[in-house]
């Protein structure tokens, strides 16, 4: 990703939970600079009053939204307009859009068709057709402190792999067949990049490793290969899918 490109985040105060917002923030930063950061709520009202002290500290400037009837979101109603008077300004070239609500998909859609890179964050009960609409989505859940990391039990981080999926693990395979040269090597790099264009929400901290190579090494079918970089000395992964072993049976000759 480009970090030099402008973001534009916009946050459902009444979608997200507020733990957790300096690590949100820090991780938007991997993506671009977040020249506007905005929140949309009715803070009139006592349950995002946990937000405000937080907003101060990320410099995240409150959105006034009543809510005109009951049972309708006038907050989804508001950031949607504001996106798009914000795509038409021509400041930035992405967004950040916070938020579990399916209401976006379309929203998430009508940026990309404008060029805009789209990333998403939400919690893991956030519907598929709005995590697929972005070109990044990012869960919540894994956007903990290193101190909370370092609390985990190891036995229990060990059991992250115990989640990676037989669909999982396909998805890996034939993303490294679709980038991989005539040896069946695949540069690790191209190989995220395709995961992430497949499977927006792919990551391979949901599986509780902070980097995609460790989490392809976990996985035994996997082979990965360090070579030398004449542009950096950052050795250049590649990865590829193990040969098949290939038992031969010997028959037993009858007596």
């Amino acid at each position: 990703m480009d970090t030099n490109i402008n973001l534009a985040v916009l946050i459902d105060g009444d979608n997200i939970p507020s733990a957790h917002v300096k690590e949100m923030m820090e991780e938007i930063a991997k993506y671009g600079n977040p020249t506007i950061k905005r929140i949309y709520g009715d803070w009139t009202k006592p349950h995002l009053s946990k937000w405000k002290n937080l907003l101060l500290e990320n410099a995240i400037t409150p959105i006034q939204q009543y809510g005109y009837t009951t049972g309708k979101n006038a907050t989804d109603s508001a950031m949607i307009i504001d996106a798009m008077d914000v795509l038409y300004s021509g400041k930035v070239n992405g967004f950040c859009l916070v938020s579990s609500d399916s209401d976006f998909t379309r929203l998430a859609v009508r940026l990309r068709e404008a060029g805009m890179l789209v990333i998403g964050i939400g919690e893991k009960k956030t519907p598929n057709p709005f995590i697929v609409a972005c070109d990044k989505f990012i869960y919540v859940e894994i956007l903990k402190n290193k101190a909370d990391r370092e609390n985990v039990d190891l036995d229990a981080s060990k059991n992250h792999v115990d989640s990676i999926t037989p669909k999982d693990i396909e998805l890996i395979k034939t993303t490294i067949s679709d980038v991989s040269d005539d040896d069946g090597w695949a540069f690790l790099g191209d190989v995220g990049s395709l995961l992430q264009k497949k499977q927006p929400n792919f990551d391979s901290r949901n599986f509780g490793f902070d980097k995609l190579t460790p989490l392809i090494k976990s996985i035994d079918i996997f082979e990965l290969d360090q070579r030398e970089n004449p542009k950096s000395r950052h050795k250049l992964i590649f990865v590829r899918i193990k040969a098949k072993q290939v038992i031969v049976k010997k028959k037993r000759g009858r007596k």
